[in-house]
């Protein structure tokens, strides 16, 4: 199985698991904990549209000190 993509979204931590056609969305807590996130990525998205599609969805969640939607480096 591929290696979740992390994501910062608008100041939240996100992982997304799976492949193109079987993507999953978890908020992963201060804890550590993935919570599901009940977004449906469709699944024609591949992995290099993800942080655009997470922008497109969550972009009501932006604030003045987070305003984009960035890929985190592995680890």
């Amino acid at each position: 199985m591929p290696q979740p993509i992390a994501f910062d979204v608008f100041g939240k931590r996100m992982l997304v698991e799976g492949s193109a056609g079987n993507w999953r969305l978890f908020l992963l807590g201060a804890d550590g904990k993935r919570a599901p996130v009940d977004v449906a990525i469709p699944s024609f998205i591949t992995e290099d549209e993800l942080e655009q599609f997470l922008d497109d969805v969550f972009h009501e969640a932006a604030t003045p000190g987070h305003l984009s939607v960035r890929r985190l480096p592995p680890g």
